[in-house]
């Protein structure tokens, strides 16, 4: 059962988040009174969830939308998981600085493309930055699902290159999908997890979830110790039946 979320709105005075005016195709241009509702979920420890729905207006979305499913070089690698090769099931892209720590993960390391190369993501990046004062991403791992069949199994983003307590800011494109959020098990959760037996009358509670449904436009911004306390998914939905692509920008150290 999820747990009930210490959810704010954003005050009047605490800075709503600003737009960018980016005059490049698929242009982000919103009235200045149009300021942006977030949605702050404080998961306690020092982790916090921002969410966004409305990050960009609508059709500005579908041009970004229509330019990266048709411009990205989507891969869909080979991983290793459990000690097995697999198929990722999901098309993926890398796009990082020059000069960074390369990332890796799951046995795969990808190919990291320039920024020089996608214009677009340079005129999204300055949108995700304006909207999140003080940020400085430099890398960016796009991820497209093509069907309701396509998913990310439940993990976190807690690779030493991002730090102990990174920000990662995520942009959904396209098809709506659900977002899951879920403490990560104690030992004795995961040790039972992996075919243990419990001693009898002993009661393993579920751990603690949160559920955050995508759309097309939204941001979500995981911050604090997220990575080293949550996990999270997007799990297949059969009704999910049109492309979804999602852009997490983090910041390599």
């Amino acid at each position: 059962m999820a747990s009930r979320s210490r959810l704010r709105l954003a005050a009047a005075g605490e800075n709503p988040i600003p737009h960018s005016k980016s005059g490049g195709e698929g242009g982000t241009e919103r009235k200045p009174e149009e300021a942006l509702r977030r949605e702050v979920t404080d998961l306690g420890g020092g982790s916090e969830v921002v969410h966004v729905p409305r990050f960009v207006p609508r059709e500005a979305a579908w041009g970004w939308f229509d330019y990266l499913d048709k411009r990205i070089p989507w891969t869909r690698p080979t991983i290793r998981v459990f000690g097995r090769s697999a198929v990722q099931p999901r098309d993926t892209c890398y796009v990082a600085d020059e000069g960074l720590t390369d990332l890796r993960y799951s046995g795969h390391q990808p190919h990291a493309h320039s920024w020089d190369e996608f214009p677009v993501l340079k005129d999204i990046l300055k949108a995700v930055h304006e909207a999140l004062p003080g940020s400085h991403f430099n890398s960016l791992l796009l991820n497209r699902y093509k069907t309701g069949s396509d998913y990310v199994s439940w993990h976190a983003d807690d690779e030493p290159l991002y730090g102990p307590t990174p920000e990662i800011a995520s942009v959904t494109l396209g098809c709506e999908r659900e977002f899951l959020l879920r403490k990560k098990p104690t030992k004795s959760q995961a040790s039972l997890g992996s075919g243990e037996v419990a001693p009898k009358r002993l009661k393993v509670s579920a751990p603690q979830q949160h559920s955050f449904l995508l759309k097309h436009g939204s941001l979500l911004v995981m911050r604090g110790y997220t990575q080293r306390d949550w996990q999270h998914s997007v799990p297949k939905r059969a009704k999910a039946s049109s492309p979804r692509i999602n852009l997490t920008f983090r910041r390599v150290l």
